[in-house]
């Protein structure tokens, strides 16, 4: 692993000039793209409250995504680190956001709910405790003050879960 600082950049465009710019609130789109040098571009919208369109990325779920994706791979790490074979992952992360009426708001809670899969019914106590130090690994959660919990499950891979 590498120390020290490491650079990210990512460009925003909004695409949602409909031909009045911002002349009122329903008079543009909230479309746009988020593009990052040598990746496809990843089309967001608002949340469908705030007038944008129900079947695109909304930065609430991209962010409820970022949590949970970094969280995965400092576990999925931290395994491999640890001799414990993940054979399966999968999270349902839930978010809540509380918008104040004069406008803005926060994320409350974040709750990630893993569910594991392993190949070695002896480690699956090592295996839950993982997730505390993916936790506190993950750069993502370090950045939020958020309180991010995780109820997470480890099954071993043919073994009835507990």
């Amino acid at each position: 692993m590498t120390a020290g600082a490491h650079h990210y950049a990512a460009r925003l465009v909004w695409t949602g000039n409909l031909g009045g710019g911002t002349s009122d609130y329903a008079s543009y789109g909230r479309r746009h793209r988020v593009l990052v040098a040598g990746k496809p571009d990843l089309v967001a919208t608002a949340d469908p409250a705030y007038r944008g369109e129900a079947d695109t990325h909304n930065p609430e779920e991209l962010f409820l995504a970022a949590i949970a994706g970094c969280h995965m791979l400092a576990y999925l790490a931290l395994c491999a680190r640890s001799g414990v074979r993940v054979l399966s992952y999968e999270d349902d992360v839930r978010g809540t956001l509380l918008v104040h009426p004069e406008g803005g708001g926060r994320f409350e809670t974040v709750a990630l709910h893993p569910r594991v899969g392993i190949d070695d019914p002896d480690k699956v106590a090592l295996a839950l405790r993982l997730h505390a130090t993916a936790h506190d690994r993950c750069f993502i959660a370090s950045s939020c003050r958020v309180p991010i919990r995780h109820d997470a499950t480890v099954h071993a891979v043919g073994v009835p879960a507990a």
